[in-house]
């Protein structure tokens, strides 16, 4: 069933690319938050984005109380010094207690494809992380592999170069940043919760070993953004810590205690008309896992089960029916399948967990009231390899994005 879906979107897909008329260099980027308060000419530059959620989940069995919350009210200040330097930040209140610094970074313009930045800035990976802003995707909630493979939202501290080139209709990033906290006096990093527990955020965060990060989008056909990401590097150890640098055997002993990552990821977005298609894969190699969590348990007598290898990918359809309305209003019904393994590769020490994978359905309705201002509601339906049935939850939010 789900390669009928993928090879019918697919198809679609391409139907539509062949049918453009290309000609005239149309492109198709786009801005999330912060790429907004970069294009603005004012000194001060202020935004802000956020959403209400209710989710309800739904059993023939059983009964279950439903959540209300304030997902997150994020508020978004900058500041241009000059016609070159900027300045840009995040600050979101999660859940009504929980503050956060999103992004803080200074950026400097040495020419019109050739930006420097440094600070707290979003990892490059993917179509969410970036462009997570409750208006800019179809769902409720986002989808579950930017939950655990690329841990929306994921930012480290680091440096590097962004950029437009026009002429080749690319837009590049490529930055030198911080890892995952993979070991802290014992291991963070699971098969359960994918990467996401590692995410160190800014937050007197430590390194161990500097990681890369880096994506390419093409934008030059008419209605089509591609994207291809890529992040390498070393989970961070603070085993590391105080070694002697020629203790061989405290070396030895602290490598164990990290793993290496290699994550690749593709995505796709594509609008014609009242048609809209998008589509994103994760994969996500891994290396060490074995000797890491053997040294896991030998230090804490926890069994840890971090696989070799993660995966996920999906594909979403949506349809504006009131394209053709002589209105302001969306309405936009869309469907998206899903899949998800965080056990996609085990090494011999770990045994493969079926619960781990998972295939989602989420079919639902987007309202946009404005492009600004949106009211969601879908079901998700989300079946394991360990579960005789799916797991049902209804969801409804309200978001903003200004």
């Amino acid at each position: 069933m789900k390669q009928l879906f993928l090879l019918a979107i697919f198809t679609m897909t391409l139907g539509h690319i062949n049918a453009q008329n290309v000609q005239g260099g149309n492109v198709n980027q786009y801005n999330n938050a912060s790429m907004s308060l970069l294009n603005t000419d004012s000194k001060l530059l202020l935004g802000g984005y956020g959403e209400v959620h209710y989710n309800q989940p739904l059993d023939s069995d059983t009964r279950y109380n439903g959540t209300l919350d304030v997902h997150r009210v994020v508020m978004l200040l900058g500041y241009n010094f000059n016609e070159r330097t900027q300045f840009i930040s995040e600050i979101e209140f999660e859940h009504v207690t929980e503050v956060y610094v999103e992004q803080a970074f200074l950026q400097y313009k040495l020419n019109k494809s050739i930006n420097l930045r440094g600070g707290l800035m979003l990892i490059p990976m993917g179509i969410i992380n970036e462009y997570h802003e409750p208006t800019t995707f179809n769902g409720v909630e986002r989808p579950i592999i930017d939950n655990t493979i690329a841990p929306t939202t994921w930012r480290e501290i680091g440096v590097g170069v962004s950029g437009t080139i026009l002429p080749a209709s690319l837009k590049y990033q490529a930055y030198v940043i911080n890892g995952f906290n993979g070991y802290n006096n014992g291991a963070v990093l699971n098969g359960s919760k994918g990467f996401r527990s590692g995410r160190q955020k800014g937050e007197e965060s430590y390194i161990s070993s500097p990681n890369f990060a880096g994506k390419v989008e093409y934008f030059g056909i008419r209605g089509l953004n591609l994207g291809l990401s890529g992040y390498f590097g070393k989970s961070q150890s603070k085993e590391y810590n105080g070694i002697t640098k020629n203790d061989d055997m405290a070396l030895a002993s602290a490598d164990s205690s990290a793993i290496g990552i290699s994550m690749v990821g593709l995505d796709a977005r594509y609008i014609t008309g009242a048609l809209q298609l998008r589509g994103q894969f994760y994969y996500a190699n891994i290396s060490n896992s074995n000797q890491y969590n053997a040294f896991s348990k030998s230090n804490t007598t926890k069994t840890n089960d971090l696989g070799s290898a993660m995966m996920g990918y999906y594909a979403e359809v949506g349809y504006n029916v009131l394209k053709t309305v002589d209105t302001d209003l969306k309405l936009m019904p869309f469907v998206r399948y899903e899949y998800l393994d965080t056990h996609q590769g085990v090494e011999s020490l770990t045994a493969k967990n079926p619960a781990y994978q998972k295939d989602i359905v989420t079919t639902g309705l987007t309202l946009a009231l404005s492009p600004g201002a949106v009211v969601k509601a879908d079901m998700t339906f989300i079946k394991s390899g360990a579960d005789d049935k799916a797991a049902k939850i209804f969801n409804a939010g309200v978001g903003f994005f200004f």
